[in-house]
């Protein structure tokens, strides 16, 4: 989603959303709220989610916020998401974490991948569709490391870990895309 729901308000202030920021774990928050749950705890780390308690690593403003940069208010937000992004977006999260983020930044690709509005590097978009590729050529072919035909149910474990691992790192390449994206660099 590039914006909130209209029927859903922050969980921080309990109000409809005022520049709108999307956490990593998918959670939505006005942009001031969510950084003044990180200002009133330990701000050399990143702040936990108010809803479901994840160590929230990125945040992404809303579309329609960066339209409205020129204003005083929505600057300084953006350049304190900005700041934020910057010192905590390349702290590689723990396996775990990353596993959770998966379906959010995959939601997000694929939402880039069909908007022909945005557009990802170059480089990045070769690689994702070579890793893809891969990825299925080794998933239909006959070559197994555990063959299907011999060992039934068990010989699928590797395919479910290819993919696995797969979708695995096309989500930790978005996400350096978006971290280099929403930190200014």
């Amino acid at each position: 989603m590039d914006a909130p729901p209209v029927d859903d308000c922050c969980s921080v202030c309990h109000d409809r959303f005022t520049l709108p920021c999307q956490a990593n774990c998918s959670h939505w928050f006005c942009g001031e709220c969510i950084l003044r749950v990180w200002h009133h705890g330990f701000t050399l780390q990143p702040c936990k989610c108010p809803i479901c308690r994840r160590s929230i690593t990125l945040l992404i403003p809303c579309q329609t916020i960066r339209y409205q940069r020129r204003e005083p208010e929505v600057s300084r937000v953006l350049d304190e998401v900005q700041r934020y992004n910057r010192l905590f977006g390349d702290t590689a999260p723990d396996l775990i974490q990353r596993f959770r983020d998966v379906p959010f930044f995959l939601r997000r690709l694929v939402g880039e991948l069909m908007d022909p509005h945005r557009s990802l590097p170059v480089v990045i978009r070769t690689r994702m569709i070579i890793e893809v590729l891969l990825s299925f050529l080794y998933l239909v072919s006959p070559m197994d490391l555990l063959p299907e035909g011999v060992l039934g149910f068990v010989g699928f474990i590797d395919d479910i870990f290819v993919l696995l691992v797969a979708f695995l790192h096309l989500s930790v390449l978005y996400r350096s895309v978006l971290v280099s994206r929403h930190s200014g660099r």
